[in-house]
Order: C-alpha cells, then structure tokens, then sequence
C-alpha cells in the first residue's frame, strides 16, 4: 500500500491557522512545535493540529493546501468542525461581501 499524503490545518498560541501539506504528519507536526523549520510557526507556538485529510497523491494534498489557503476563516473553522454545510454557507457569505465591495468600488 502507498504512503498516504497529508493537507493539514495548525492552530497557532495567537489563533491563526497555518495551511500545509507533507508524507509524514506526526514528523511535520513535531518539527512545527520544535520551531526552526518554518518562521510562520516558530513566531507562534505553541501550534496544534486542528484538521488534516490523507490523500494518495502528493499533487491532491497541495492541491487541497493551495484551496484552503485561499479560504476565509469563517470557511476553515466550519471545516475543521466537520460542518460541510457551514463550509457552503461562509463560501456564499464571502461571495456576497465580494460582490458588494466590487459594487461600492464600481459607483465611485
């Protein structure tokens, strides 16, 4: 069987979310709370995991960091409560408050 692949979502000590992917989750945690290995987590631990989904390819576990990346908060915490429906709804709230700002933007 193939080694699985990772996207997973840190809790940072300030409450910021850090998106990453990796082959080895326990390993890439630890390193996370250890600091050195990454300046966005070293500045802010302690860290811990909130989420992560397993993939069988590396490519499906980028690609599923690139898209929660992007996401709004509001988008990573109904995921990482496992709320799917919570997810569509932050993604209709985040289009709309789009749509009005480029509303404004376009009557000035």
């Amino acid at each position: 069987m193939a080694k699985p692949f990772f996207a997973y979502i840190l809790l940072c000590a300030d409450g910021a979310y850090y998106v990453g992917h990796t082959d080895d989750l326990e390993k890439r945690v630890w390193e996370h709370e250890q600091g050195g290995k990454c300046a966005y987590t070293s500045a802010r631990r302690p860290v811990s995991l909130a989420w992560f989904q397993d993939f069988n390819a590396r490519e499906d576990a980028k690609e599923a960091e690139l898209k929660i990346k992007k996401w709004s908060r509001a988008k990573k915490d109904a995921l990482i409560r496992g709320d799917y429906h919570g997810i569509s709804l932050a993604g209709k709230k985040d289009w709309e408050e789009h749509k009005g700002r480029r509303e404004l933007r376009a009557r000035e």
